[in-house]
């Protein structure tokens, strides 16, 4: 047997520490070589460390919410204890199997009944701390069994008079997402225009050729192809929109990396798809699709969210009507889908039902003049309402 550090991995470049996110092992527990064992949480990305070695986790030197920095210790795991601890733990026969059995059967519901007067203290094992203090605090009897908080407090009911509150730290990545947006909105001056498009031609072209799409390429025919496809036409037709502002400087990019935001539970992501020109829309929807299932389990690495020199965030799948998407700086434009909701529209003088999205495009005035974004949008519009436009590049 030895003992093992567990140390925080090298970081990526710009990230200076991390936040100790979830410890999945507490001191004590057995541990497998490989097996994640904590979280650590950037201002840009979730890494998993892993055990170096099988054994025991015999000590945490940091809890949860502690900042640490990389090479740094934050565990030490006992190699080989765990196999050994194993093999000495005595077997339960006889009576004390029986006793254990039985101590394993879960008891039979607690009653609870409000008390007429102050209650005795409870030290029934069975109970949970939190319950402990609930029962405490409210004067409850109980029977013997099983009790949580809230059984207690739904025994109460409108007597608990409670308001409760609780504060937590904000995540690492919610922290930056919000110092990022308020950079935006002081250092940019930034402009949003918006359109209608009438989805129906896309909705068809779906319909119509969704089953064998899926069967050909084994990936789901969704909506976000079609709008990459026609942001990538819009901007190869105003190369401003592409471009960045550095400084004094003007970057044109000759290149076309096109991010998608993702909802998770740890805010907005935005992962990049690379050379999206390039890419088929079959190729189009798995990368989605994958960058999608990274981003919501954490496993996106920095690289995968770097760079973009256009974003298109989609807040209709949430029910979103409109709304003014904010800039993904330093690039200087963003394209806001919003639901597709059946609305009466004019056609050749004829009043018609057709299922309509809202776009928005933001952008920086400083750089995008609104001639540049208005036709950029009408191009979209124009390709969307007419997707054989997308295969004839006109």
């Amino acid at each position: 047997m030895g003992i093992v550090e567990v140390k925080v991995p090298l970081l990526p470049e710009s990230i200076t520490d991390a936040t100790v996110s979830t410890w999945y092992k507490k001191a004590g527990d057995p541990v497998s070589r490989d097996e994640n064992i904590v979280d650590l949480e950037t201002d840009k990305v979730m890494l998993e460390v892993p055990s170096p070695a099988t054994g025991i986790l015999k000590e945490i030197k940091y809890k949860t919410g502690s900042t640490v920095q990389a090479e740094q210790v934050i565990a030490v795991i006992e190699e080989g204890a765990a196999a050994e601890k194993t093999a000495s733990a005595p077997a339960a026969k006889g009576k004390d199997a029986t006793t254990a059995k039985q101590a394993a059967k879960p008891s039979a519901p607690a009653a609870v009944a409000p008390a007429t007067q102050a209650a005795a203290p409870v030290s029934m094992p069975g109970l949970s701390p939190s319950a402990r203090r609930a029962v405490a605090e409210k004067g409850i009897e109980a029977a013997a069994g099983r009790l949580t908080k809230a059984d207690v407090l739904a025994t109460v009911g409108g007597q608990a008079g409670e308001r409760p509150e609780k504060r937590v730290p904000m995540t690492r990545i919610r922290a930056r997402i919000a110092e990022r947006l308020l950079e935006v909105s002081q250092n940019t001056a930034m402009l949003t225009t918006f359109n209608e498009v009438n989805m129906a031609p896309v909705m068809d072209l779906r319909a119509r050729y969704r089953e064998q799409f899926e069967k050909k390429f084994g990936v789901r025919l969704g909506f976000m192809s079609f709008f990459v496809k026609a942001c990538v036409e819009a901007l190869k037709r105003s190369p401003i929109v592409n471009a960045s502002l550095d400084g004094n400087d003007v970057v044109y990019h000759g290149y076309f990396d096109v991010g998608v935001a993702v909802s998770t539970e740890r805010g907005l992501i935005v992962p990049v798809l690379r050379d999206v020109d390039q890419m088929s829309m079959a190729e189009i929807e798995a990368k989605i699709a994958e960058s999608a299932e990274k981003a919501r389990a954490g496993k996106l690495s920095l690289e995968e969210m770097q760079g973009g020199n256009f974003t298109i965030t989609n807040g209709g799948v949430f029910g979103s009507l409109m709304s003014t998407p904010i800039l993904n700086s330093p690039q200087c434009a963003i394209l806001g889908m919003h639901k597709i909701q059946e609305r009466p529209v004019v056609e050749k003088g004829q009043i018609v039902i057709r299922p309509m999205m809202y776009l928005a495009l933001s952008y920086d005035h400083r750089l995008i003049d609104g001639k540049e974004s208005v036709t950029f949008l009408v191009t979209i519009k124009e390709l969307l309402e007419d997707p054989s436009r997308l295969l004839l590049a006109i």
